[in-house]
């Protein structure tokens, strides 16, 4: 009985994360529900689907809904973890356009409304200019969702002082271009960048830094954290890495005239 009641409560659970034209009144369903996985999202996303396998996409299931002679594309893709999802929701999100409260973060434009909760990317595109449809949809399936709706602790640590507005990513591979740095946040301010990427362990991280000082070539030592280098790069620039027990951190591609050490002295303090 307990063992029913349990693959009762996952198929429960699974049918909340399924789009439903259903959702709001006078859409139905047009055609059947696609189903991909990572080994063949080539089919459905064509040159894009790179941009999700590197975010840890493991589904998605999608229907088209019908209204009149208007079409909605209804997909909700799962990833390996709710920071991949964040991250391939602030990779598609447009910067120059406002948020909405939609789980985690949400945005909704003319004919396209994107938002992430818990592991879940949600996108919903309409063939018209209708943002309050796509706000229906939107908020009907966000409650049938259930998991995180708080944004990556990692974002706060960011100083906001110059930051410029909603810039902080997850870059899923490379942080900076380089490829020791495998996965991090990024924060672009109007005097340069900063990075904040976590290893398993502080062992491995000191690795990395150690690394990272050799293949930049000529760093100077720094006092910041448990340890840390400044240096100017050819292609980073002037820069100050350092490492924070189990966190590698910094500044990089610094304006003439910053501290690069004190800068990565005030990022230093804000990470726990």
């Amino acid at each position: 009985m307990r063992y029913a009641a349990a693959l009762f409560a996952v198929g429960l659970a699974a049918l909340a994360q399924t789009p439903n034209c259903s959702l709001v009144p006078g859409w139905t369903q047009q055609g059947p529900e696609r189903s991909y996985a990572s080994d063949n999202l080539f089919e459905y996303m064509d040159g894009n689907a790179e941009g999700y396998l590197i975010y840890r996409f493991q589904k998605m299931v999608g229907v088209n809904c019908q209204s009149g002679g208007d079409t909605i594309v209804f997909d909700v893709s799962e990833m390996a973890d709710f920071e991949s999802a964040y991250g391939i929701f602030s990779a598609n999100r447009d910067r120059r356009l406002p948020m909405e409260k939609l789980g985690a973060a949400g945005q909704i434009v003319p004919r396209r409304a994107t938002f992430v909760k818990d592991k879940y990317y949600v996108e919903i595109s309409i063939t018209r200019d209708a943002p309050d449809v796509l706000r229906a949809f939107c908020l009907a399936i966000e409650k049938k969702i259930a998991g995180r709706t708080d944004p990556p602790e990692t974002i706060a640590w960011f100083p906001a002082a110059k930051l410029e507005p909603e810039s902080v990513r997850l870059v899923p591979e490379s942080v900076l271009g380089l490829r020791l740095l495998k996965r991090g946040y990024i924060a672009q301010y109007d005097y340069g960048k900063a990075f904040i990427i976590a290893e398993v362990s502080p062992e491995a991280a000191a690795e990395v830094m150690k690394k990272l000082r050799t293949r930049i070539g000529e760093t100077k030592p720094a006092t910041v954290a448990d340890e840390a280098f400044e240096a100017t790069d050819r292609y980073l620039g002037r820069l100050c890495f350092f490492r924070k027990g189990r966190y590698i951190a910094g500044f990089a591609g610094l304006a003439e005239g910053q501290d690069a050490i004190a800068l990565g002295a005030v990022l230093a303090t804000r990470i726990p």
